[in-house]
């Protein structure tokens, strides 16, 4: 199996072209011991920057919500894009929470629910395939998940190698281990030895193991065919989860939902929908927490359709 293993430091990590990244950790490490609604507060002042200095960023979440939500108004679509904006400037800062919090911080902010339908399977031998949704808490959903049940990430390998330092030493901190997000069959060796493997289907990855199936109002959505792929191969269970960030700044929910039953059918775009459906559930939760800003449908169903940002 090609395991990422823990990083050690490296003398290299102390050259110059690595002092400006050195600093921004120092920040955000020292930020992360402030008090949390600090925290959150700085987080929106520099949401609110983001949106105005930012706006091309803005102007994909802009178009994302009104290609998903057209009955909405452009007043509430504008509203909720300010919003997303300010939650995007507390993700920085949640950042520094999952990779530096102590364990009891981390502890005094979780608050799960539906446990039962991760450790069903997997006293039953079966592993489970965990289906994780971009918002915008992601890097703390996965910290706060080593507490209730340790779990194996997929990893794509930052450029820069401090960060890459840093980046896998946070994200190894409560779970087990991480692999590349291309190696599918370390992914299938972990689920069937009863791991947990966290997997996120709900970005556009291009025309490569991709169907086209409806999201929101969008007909024709670039919907990746890896969770069929896993589900379809190894013994394990596909469960759904979601972690979203309490509107009275008192932590976090971690959501276990009921694992898929007669998944997959063979029927791709039948299957691909119905995790499409429960993407919208998740993000109806709280569709200020989403990441908007990533170009969810540049990828058209056939290659002289117009591109829906231009």
């Amino acid at each position: 199996m090609n395991v990422i293993e823990k990083p050690k430091f490296e003398p290299r990590f102390l050259l110059p072209k690595y002092w400006l990244t050195w600093l921004g950790a120092g920040f955000l490490y020292l930020i992360s011991w402030l008090p949390y609604r600090w925290q959150l507060a700085l987080g929106r002042t520099v949401g609110r920057l983001f949106y105005r200095f930012v706006p091309k960023r803005a102007a994909i979440a802009r178009r994302n919500l009104e290609l998903c939500f057209p009955d909405k108004s452009a007043e509430s679509i504008e509203a909720l894009v300010k919003t997303n904006m300010e939650n995007t400037g507390i993700a920085f800062f949640e950042t520094g929470m999952a990779w530096w919090w102590p364990n009891w911080r981390i502890r005094r902010k979780l608050h799960v629910h539906g446990a039962e339908h991760i450790h069903a399977p997997l006293q039953q031998g079966q592993g489970v395939l965990m289906l994780l949704f971009h918002f915008l808490s992601l890097e703390l959903h996965a910290r706060m998940h080593g507490f209730v049940q340790p779990a194996v990430g997929l990893y794509r390998p930052h450029n820069n190698a401090v960060m890459e330092f840093l980046q896998t030493r946070g994200r190894n901190r409560s779970n087990k281990y991480m692999i590349p997000r291309t190696d599918v069959r370390s992914m299938l060796q972990a689920l069937n030895q009863g791991d947990i493997a966290g997997y996120l289907p709900d970005q556009d990855y291009g025309r490569k193991r991709t169907v086209f199936a409806p999201f929101f109002a969008v007909a024709e959505a670039s919907t990746t065919t890896g969770t069929l792929l896993f589900a379809g191969n190894a013994n394990c269970a596909v469960v759904p989860t979601t972690c979203l960030r309490r509107a009275d700044g008192s932590g976090y929910d971690i959501h276990f939902y009921p694992q898929f039953d007669n998944f997959p059918t063979g029927d791709d775009v039948a299957d691909v929908t119905r995790v499409n459906k429960m993407v919208e559930f998740a993000i109806n939760q709280a569709p200020e927490q989403y990441m908007w800003v990533h170009r969810r449908f540049k990828t058209r169903p056939n290659l002289d359709d117009p591109d829906l940002y231009r």
